[in-house]
């Protein structure tokens, strides 16, 4: 069966679910991207139109794919719309309460077969599936940022994920063109438990005046290999999202690595959270994902 015949869905429009829905519809799947919040759904939509945009014109996609993924994603305020959905990835803000609730009123909304994915990276997936009636189909999903570049999908069960839940979403992420890794369920899994202490080191750096951001930056992909420097990551992922995720792993790790620098609070406090609000450590005209 064609991906075009199958029905997935994305919880959360944040710079993170609409990385996934895109990964999705170009994919061929019918993508359905949900926010609560219909200014936020239309962000999350017009970033997933301009990253489709911007590879038809840098060549990576031809413009009759880019017309078909940009029409495979469709969006929606009401969890109901979610009812023939296959897979559904929730990726909403970190807050175990929040992602609990919404678990529970899935199971009255799709089918007993459908796979329930959460992109949680700070938060327990066996304490998110507990909010589920069926936690055997639960299974965490975290999808390296940004989602659309990055291949690696970090797979982590919880307590009483089922064995076929864990094979079907190893499949399902394949058929992503994702590389899936296994990690237990542990704060920051792997790629976290390196990613952000390592990231507050290059701020701390920063802040140090050991090298302006632009060296720093053109340093790291020519000597390390990563596909970009960690400042343009930071825009990328937002610094809030950065700030609460090391908040996070360092209340449960309590490793002074993982607390956030003094620079941080300040960029948040700012309100320069990175290309979403068309200011972070650049700045930028264009506030969606990918952005020229």
């Amino acid at each position: 069966m064609s991906n075009e015949s199958k029905t997935v869905a994305v919880l959360g429009a944040g710079t993170m679910g609409s990385g996934i829905a895109t990964v999705m519809a170009r994919a061929g799947y019918r993508t359905v991207l949900f926010d609560i919040d219909e200014a936020n759904l239309r962000r999350g939509i017009d970033s997933v139109h301009g990253f489709f945009d911007k590879s038809v014109q840098l060549g990576k996609l031809d413009a009759e794919a880019g017309r078909s993924a940009k029409d495979a994603l469709r969006g929606t305020t009401e969890l109901a719309d979610l009812a023939p959905c296959e897979v559904v990835v929730e990726a909403v803000f970190e807050d175990l309460a929040l992602k609990k609730d919404l678990f529970g009123r899935l199971d009255e909304i799709v089918s007993d077969s459908a796979l329930l994915h959460t992109n949680t990276s700070t938060l327990s997936v066996t304490g998110i599936a507990s909010g589920s009636r069926r936690p055997e189909r639960v299974v965490g999903t975290h999808y390296c940022n940004p989602a659309p570049l990055m291949k690696l999908v970090e797979v982590a069960d919880g307590r009483h994920t089922a064995d076929r839940a864990h094979k079907a979403t190893v499949e399902f992420l394949g058929s992503l063109g994702k590389t899936s890794v296994a990690t237990l369920d542990r704060p920051g899994f792997i790629v976290n438990r390196f990613l952000i202490p390592w990231e507050n080191s290059c701020i701390r750096a920063l802040e140090a005046g050991v090298a302006t951001k632009e060296a720093i930056d053109a340093a790291v992909p020519g000597s390390l290999g990563h596909p970009m420097g960690p400042f343009r990551l930071l825009d990328i992922v937002g610094m809030d999202i950065h700030q609460q995720v090391a908040t996070r792993l360092y209340e449960q790790l309590r490793d002074p690595k993982f607390f956030p620098p003094p620079m941080v609070e300040r960029m948040v406090a700012a309100g320069d959270l990175g290309r979403k609000t068309g200011r972070g450590f650049y700045t930028y005209d264009d506030t969606r994902l990918f952005g020229s």
